[in-house]
């Protein structure tokens, strides 16, 4: 799944001791779709750290998309404080549910549409069909190959030593056309003859509300569950509202994708906006030199400028704000842009509104 061309490897003599490579996705941003490089499979051997590997592989991953052309990457962070320092900013939040069966009430009751399991090839070929327009429309999505189906969601990869069953896809149809899908696991178990055994959800979407609506009631009403278990899942997830006590989801929010503009001005260019507006943006980039400098948003196009700026921002900074998922009033709420000209937040925040909170169901 990862082109060879798109890895990097440090070498120690003849032994490979650090690596590096990227996806090129179709990511979406709100009002468009941007090329990305998505940042993945990132390591150095424990026994040559502290050398400066890692800043090598990350500057030639950023060099590398920026010679493609790709204005943007992201990356899933498995540590947090690492990618900072090369510009990533924090770009979008995710939510992980732990739900007893029993408090899965709806406020409203409704009528589930039918559910049926599906085998790998068929749903290769039923769930882009929902999946692809959810991704046009939210931020942080990307578009799938079918060999990314196939291998990377559909394929059953898990060990089975931690007790979990085998993945189960089921797709819900209106009149023959797919409307939503599941991918999800059973972990079993009981004490005293009762089920204390939940399921993990791997990945719901739904094309409609009510879709939505029906395939997490498919998901509630499983039996032989005690409880229910999903990650990855959207601030603006429906289920705060579908659900009579949402609080009993114990939703705990974490970070999820963090973006890094490798071109500032094609990244700003490539992604819509709210309104019509303009903003001069005086961007620091140490990593990214050629991103340094005066930028003027206007008419949804960035160029360079030598003009007085209305905001300084670092390139850490730009990124949090690009997929809608945090505000520039959330930046210097946290000291992390400036506001040179009065009104400059203001105006910088109506532009990047988006109505959609940034997604991605998937860790790359």
């Amino acid at each position: 799944m990862l082109d060879l061309h798109r890895v990097h490897a440090a070498f120690d003599g003849g032994r490979i001791v650090a690596g590096s490579g990227s996806f090129g996705f179709d990511f979406t941003a709100p009002g468009g779709s941007v090329p990305c490089a998505g940042v993945s499979v990132v390591g150095v051997d424990p026994t040559h750290r502290r050398r400066g590997i890692l800043t090598k592989l990350m500057r030639a991953e950023l060099e590398a998309a920026h010679e493609r052309g790709e204005p943007i990457a992201a990356l899933w962070a498995s540590e947090a404080t690492i990618y900072g320092r090369f510009g990533f900013g924090l770009a979008s939040l995710c939510g992980e549910i732990d739900l007893p069966r029993e408090r899965t009430q709806f406020v409203t009751t409704i009528e589930p549409l039918s559910a049926r399991f599906v085998d790998v090839s068929e749903a290769a070929d039923l769930f882009p069909i929902v999946y692809d327009p959810v991704a046009a429309a939210t931020p942080g999505m990307f578009t799938r190959s079918r060999a990314w189906w196939e291998v990377r969601v559909l394929e059953d990869h898990e060990p089975r030593g931690d007790g979990g069953g085998p993945r189960r896809r089921i797709v819900i149809e209106e009149s023959g056309v797919p409307v939503a899908y599941a991918i999800y696991r059973h972990y079993q178990s009981f004490d005293h003859s009762s089920t204390t055994g939940w399921i993990r959800v791997i990945e719901a979407v739904g094309a409609t509300p009510a879709a939505t609506a029906s395939v997490w009631r498919y998901l509630l009403d499983v039996d032989w569950i005690a409880r229910v278990k999903a990650g990855l899942l959207p601030l603006d997830h429906p289920l705060f509202l579908l659900l009579a006590e949402s609080r009993r989801m114990n939703f705990i929010v974490v970070d999820a994708l963090w973006v890094r503009l490798v071109d500032v001005g094609a990244a700003l260019s490539d992604r819509g906006y709210a309104t019509d507006g303009e903003v001069v943006f005086g961007v620091t980039d140490r990593f990214c030199p050629w991103n340094e400098g005066g930028w003027r948003l206007s008419g949804g196009a960035a160029e360079r400028t030598d003009a007085a700026p209305d905001l300084r921002v670092a390139a850490d900074g730009l990124a949090a704000v690009y997929l809608g998922g945090f505000t520039f009033r959330d930046l210097y709420e946290s000291g992390r842009v400036e506001e040179v000209r009065p009104g400059a937040l203001a105006r910088a925040d109506a532009l990047f509104r988006s109505d959609r909170a940034p997604w991605c169901p998937e860790i790359f």
